[in-house]
């Protein structure tokens, strides 16, 4: 009885977020107190903590739980990455990264696009659009695609102002 109660408040709350976010809470802290190890519940609540609430170290404290009652949820890896981005926590990023493209059923596609992110964040656009490509041919989705798609070119544009300004000083150095 226990957890067929624990799974309709895990349920609730997952059909009200992020619309409802009072029910999502209510829901959530309802299936927490009869099961406060389930990983999807936590996962849930670390996106509430990261996306809606914006802190970040209580989101990564719920997504670290997560990931430690269960290894193999491939879901949860997405928005523990994306949480690591926003609160610049690069090298942690990266190593979770790499961890979670070895779990089954994880969208590869989207962890190489979280890749790209965090190489363009560190100032690597070269390898970020490298990793870009990458997760194009990985997507099994148009509008992944095509979001990807507007990434790469998005990131390109970075680089071709400083190739302007580098062309533009070795002119000068030659016209001297």
């Amino acid at each position: 009885m226990e957890n067929n109660l624990h799974n309709n408040y895990l349920f609730k709350a997952l059909d009200a977020y992020p619309y409802e976010l009072e029910e999502t809470l209510e829901a959530l802290n309802y299936a927490l107190s009869y099961n406060s190890k389930d990983a999807q519940a936590l996962c849930l609540m670390g996106r509430v903590y990261a996306e809606q609430l914006k802190d970040y170290e209580t989101a990564k404290q719920y997504f670290a739980e997560a990931v430690a009652q269960h290894m193999e949820m491939p879901k949860t890896y997405p928005f523990y990455v994306q949480t690591l981005l926003w609160n610049n926590d690069y090298d942690e990023a990266d190593k979770l990264i790499a961890f979670a493209l070895t779990v089954k059923g994880t969208d590869k596609a989207l962890l190489q696009l979280l890749q790209g992110i965090l190489l363009e964040k560190q100032d690597k656009y070269k390898a970020a659009i490298k990793l870009l490509k990458a997760a194009n041919k990985t997507a099994t989705n148009n509008c992944f695609i095509e979001y990807v798609n507007n990434e790469i070119s998005r990131v390109k544009k970075k680089i071709k102002p400083r190739n302007k300004k580098k062309r533009k000083s070795n002119k000068k150095r030659k016209e001297k």
